[in-house]
This record gives structure tokens, C-alpha cells and sequence, in this order.
């Protein structure tokens, strides 16, 4: 008779079940994590930090290579918004790729164009906020401010403030609760109006009389005085106002880590790690790091652009010189295996309702399998064929890696979507496979350290499968 007790299917806690020498590469591993959090608040700095790091690992901008051969290490960037990095394997690339995808950006408050403003001898920015929000959240917090500058005559100008203990941070006020009676009884998404998500910049004034907005005009003189801007340069520009503070472990054992942005960075992370670490793969493996998912992914350095066919095609075309069809690029696309690396949600014991436990992520419990995203009815869903879940099961049971499924929460609840229905368009095989958060889309995201190293063991299997 069979083991009754090995008929059941058990999540595993990973610190449960790894050695102290896994234990102290986990806690490794997650100090360089937390120096890419600290480094990379933007999309922008995202491709610099990894751009950098596969450099300096021998990583070559594919446009400076002629002819490809395997074991060469390759790199696409676009717009420093978005970045492509890839090792050519020993297998002809017609036989498709280990494909990973990952997106950088996370939701922020953008400054509008026209930014700066006085109101009640008060300098203030306006915002636009970018993805899903609690508007809420981004009050009463302190800010920086991240972004580029491109001036009049054309010069690039890298704009960060507020990082530094000697440096000014910003804030958006809220109102005080003794005066909030008809805030309170507001609907929690319409208690802070999007046009109310207004920075704190200043309130010095110039001492002349004739000028009427003296706050914004010392604003002003401070910008151009020590930057070279001046107000029509906010036209040409993208800054981001991001939460000031930095990554921390969380707990008396710390055993987590709390920071802003690790919806999508912890995945892209680890996917460039595992990809400088696989080695010289038999399958050529990329990885791409996307912009825009939280909008929808849309424009030219998102997943609905043509940033993955062109950079596929580019290897395609140094591999084969001779035959660089339109038909070789298809038949490579729909060969490759993915994986969509994104978060999931985990479950949260303050709010423990909004989620199925049977089928809900929980932190610790290693790498999070997501068959399928979407929202009631599996709606913009990718939904992976049971086939391709059955070799990433098995992938992962052979190395040793710990795994749990994951759903966003009750059927009727709401939901989300990953960049998975994307790559899948192109024919390739693909399942959602990241680490599993709490307080997803927050001003202070956590995830859990022995998830975040599964997550980097499980990908760096997977190019070396």
C-alpha cells in the first residue's frame, strides 16, 4: 500500500528546509539586493544599475558585434528606459530561447510639465500619479525627487534630491484629523483627490516687491542657480517622486525585507543575476527588462512594442548571416520557453479575507508559480497550458528548489495582469513565476528573503535547463 502521507501535496517553509550554508547564501544574496533598492528607484535607474553590472561581467552592446558565436554575452538598451541582455548558448537559436521578462518600472507621482506653482505663499509641484495607487499612502511621507532633464540647448541633465541624510526631502501634507470630519466620510479612493497630490517644494520669498509670485520665483533662482534650469526645462523632463527612505529588514529576526519598488525590481534582480551566473547556457537565454506594465505596457520600451522581436532578431541575424528571415525570427519566438517574472500577492493575516488560502501565496514559502492572472473570469489572463506548468514543476523538484502556487486574490475580488499574455502572443510557452509581497503597490512593499533567493535558484535552473 501506497505512503498515505506522500499522497498529499505540502508547501514547504524554505528556512524549514535548507542547511545553514544555504541559510547564509540566502541572507548574502539579499545584502546585494538591498544595494540594488537602495541604487534604483526609477526604470531609468534600473537599466543604468544592470547595464552597468552585466558590463563589467563582459556583456557587449550587440551593435558593436558583427558575428555571434556561443558563449558570447550581448546587450540592447532603448531609450535607458528598457534593457535587453542575453548569452548566446551552444544549441542553434532555431530551436528556440530560455526567455525571462521582467518589467522596472513601479508606481510612483510623476511631476506634470507645467509643475511648479504658489498658492497661500507656498511653492508647490503638481503630479500625475502613474499606476495603481492608495492615494492615500503618498501623504505625510517623505519624498525624492528622480529623473532627467533635457535643457534648451539639448544637454542631459541626471536630477536626484532628497537620498542623502545632509539633503531636503518633500512631502505632500494631509489634513489634520480635528478638521477631517468630511475627509473621514469619504470613500478611502476619493478621500484624496489625484489633483490634490500636490509636493511641497519651498516657501522662501525674494525680497522684490514687484515680483507677485516671490516663492516661486526663489524657487527658480535656486534651480537655475545651482542646476542651469529654468521653468520651461520641466516641459522636457521626467522626474519621478519617489519615497525617500531606503530598504530594511524587517522583524526581530530579519528575516524580510521592506522597500518601495520591489514590484517588479525584485524579479528583474534576480533574473539578471541568474543570467550572469548560469554560465554558458546550451539554449540561449535572455532576459528583458520592461517599462510601462504598470500602464498597460504600452509605448516604444514596453512589452506591446517591437523592443523583444527587434532584439531577437538582431541575435538571429549575427548568429545566421545567411538567413535572418522574418520566418527564422517567428520559428525562434514560438520554440522559446518563458517565464513572466512578476510578484503575487501573499497572504496577509490583517486581511486574510480578500484571498482564497488554498490557493494563495504566503511568504517564505519559496517561489510562487502562477498559472494564471487576470481578474474574474481569468480576463487578460495567459493562463498556462497544463504541459508547460508540469515542466517547470519538474524543473524545480529536480534542483531542489522550493516552489508554492499563487492567485491575486478571490475570483470575484478583482485581479491584475502580468506581462505573460505578451510574450505569450509570439507562440512561446510561458507561465508567471516570481516572489510573493505584501502590501503590493504600497510606499513599502515586503518580501521575504528565502523567497527572493528561490526565486534567483529557480531562474538560474531555468537557463540552464
Amino acid at each position: 500500500m501506497a505512503n498515505i502521507n506522500g499522497l498529499f501535496y505540502e508547501r514547504k517553509n524554505v528556512w524549514e528546509r535548507i542547511d545553514d550554508d544555504e541559510k547564509e547564501a540566502v541572507l548574502s544574496f539579499c545584502e546585494d539586493y538591498k544595494i540594488f533598492l537602495n541604487k534604483v528607484k526609477t526604470e531609468r535607474e534600473a537599466v543604468q544599475f544592470c547595464s552597468e553590472f552585466v558590463q563589467a561581467k563582459g556583456f557587449k552592446d550587440i551593435s558593436t558585434i558583427e558575428k555571434l558565436k556561443p558563449g558570447d554575452s550581448v546587450f540592447v538598451e532603448k531609450n535607458q528606459k528598457a534593457l535587453v541582455m542575453a548569452v548566446i548558448g551552444s544549441r542553434p537559436i532555431v530551436e528556440g530561447l530560455n526567455l525571462i521578462g521582467a518589467h522596472i518600472d513601479s508606481p510612483r507621482l510623476d511631476l506634470k510639465p507645467q509643475t511648479l506653482f504658489e498658492k497661500e505663499n507656498l511653492g508647490l509641484l503638481k503630479t500625475h500619479y502613474y499606476g495603481g495607487i492608495k492615494k492615500y499612502q503618498w501623504t505625510s511621507i517623505p519624498l525624492s525627487l528622480h529623473g532627467v532633464i533635457i535643457k534648451s540647448d539639448g544637454s542631459k541633465f541626471d536630477f536626484i534630491i532628497g537620498e542623502k541624510e545632509d539633503e531636503s526631502v518633500f512631502t505632500i501634507t494631509d489634513l489634520l484629523p480635528h478638521l477631517a470630519k468630511e475627509q473621514m466620510e469619504k470613500k478611502m479612493s476619493e478621500a484624496i483627490p489625484g489633483e490634490s497630490l500636490n509636493i511641497l517644494c519651498g516657501s522662501n520669498p525674494v525680497t522684490d516687491k514687484n515680483i507677485k509670485e516671490k516663492v516661486k520665483a526663489y524657487i527658480l533662482e535656486y534651480l537655475y542657480s545651482n542646476y542651469g534650469i529654468i521653468e520651461e526645462d520641466f516641459i522636457s523632463a521626467e522626474i519621478e517622486a519617489v519615497p525617500a527612505w531606503g530598504a530594511r529588514d524587517i522583524g526581530f529576526d530579519r528575516s524580510l525585507i521592506g522597500s518601495y519598488g520591489q514590484d517588479d525590481r525584485v524579479c528583474a534582480f534576480t533574473s539578471m543575476k541568474a543570467l550572469v551566473d548560469a554560465g554558458i547556457p546550451e539554449t540561449t537565454s535572455l532576459v528583458i527588462l520592461a517599462d510601462k506594465e504598470e500602464i498597460g505596457s504600452n509605448g516604444n520600451t514596453g512589452m506591446m512594442s517591437t523592443l523583444l522581436e527587434n532584439s531577437v532578431a538582431e541575435i538571429a541575424a549575427k548568429l545566421n548571416p545567411g538567413d535572418c528571415s522574418e520566418l527564422l525570427l517567428r520559428r525562434v519566438l514560438a520554440k522559446s520557453k518563458a517565464l513572466s517574472a512578476d510578484v503575487n500577492a501573499g497572504l496577509d493575516p490583517n486581511y486574510e479575507d480578500v484571498m482564497e488560502k488554498m490557493n494563495a501565496a504566503k511568504l517564505g514559502y519559496g517561489l510562487v508559480i502562477t498559472k494564471y492572472t487576470g481578474s474574474r473570469g481569468k480576463s487578460s489572463s495567459n493562463d498556462a497550458n497544463a504541459e508547460f506548468i508540469a515542466y517547470i514543476r519538474n524543473l524545480l523538484n529536480k534542483e531542489n528548489i522550493i516552489w508554492q502556487t499563487g492567485e491575486l486574490g478571490k475570483i470575484d475580488q478583482g485581479g491584475g495582469g502580468t506581462i505573460a499574455y505578451l510574450m505569450a502572443a509570439s507562440g512561446m510557452d510561458v507561465v508567471d513565476c516570481g516572489v510573493a509581497l505584501l502590501g503590493m503597490h504600497s510606499t513599502f512593499e515586503v518580501a521575504a528573503k528565502t523567497d527572493i533567493y528561490m526565486a534567483y535558484k529557480g531562474y538560474k535552473a531555468f537557463f540552464n535547463a
